[in-house]
């Protein structure tokens, strides 16, 4: 990352996301990276030749495109836990709805949810205001403690590092639905 030259912001982004990070395990208040990335699903067009002795696999370079896909990854690092979760697109009501299964699935006990995620235009929020009536909305603020990256430094988001091993270790190939992605 390279800051703006004299930019207050960042640097306040910066110190407040690595503040977080200091701060001891404590399951009242669980430390969550959220982040995503979209995966263009890849169909084989023929069956692909499997390895044999001195042989590698052969994969023909034709392919059907079958659209995208949304990968969501929330990660606890003190906790050692990540979850991914595939949705169809990548929109504000994705992002309030997967905010409300783990304030009420995954951390019914917390007292708030301490959650470090990047400037994404549906990561506000107002995203939870657009998918749920006020009251509901509000209840989901109310149990969050939202700590955003700065600006062009999103890879202090741990989520974001979990997603890069991901890729490398098993999305850098075709993947043809939904279904396997997950």
């Amino acid at each position: 990352m390279i800051p703006p030259q004299a930019n207050a912001a960042c640097v306040c982004a910066m110190e407040d996301v690595l503040e977080v990070y200091t701060r001891p395990y404590d399951p009242r208040r669980p430390q969550v990276c959220l982040d995503e990335t979209s995966k263009q699903l890849v169909a084989d067009t023929r069956e692909s030749l499997p390895a044999t002795p001195g042989q590698p696999a052969r994969v023909d370079d034709e392919y059907e495109r079958k659209g995208p896909a949304n990968l969501f990854m929330v990660f606890e690092p003190l906790a050692g836990q990540r979850q991914a979760k595939v949705t169809e697109r990548r929109t504000a009501v994705d992002f309030a709805q997967l905010i409300q299964e783990w304030v009420d699935e995954h951390y019914p006990q917390a007292e708030k949810i301490v959650l470090v995620m990047d400037h994404l235009n549906t990561h506000k929020p107002a995203s939870l205001y657009e998918a749920f009536a006020p009251p509901e909305a509000r209840r989901l603020m109310e149990r969050l403690e939202i700590h955003y990256t700065p600006k062009h430094g999103s890879w202090l988001n741990m989520a974001e590092t979990e997603l890069s091993v991901l890729a490398t270790q098993c999305l850098d190939r075709r993947i043809p639905d939904p279904t396997t992605l997950t």
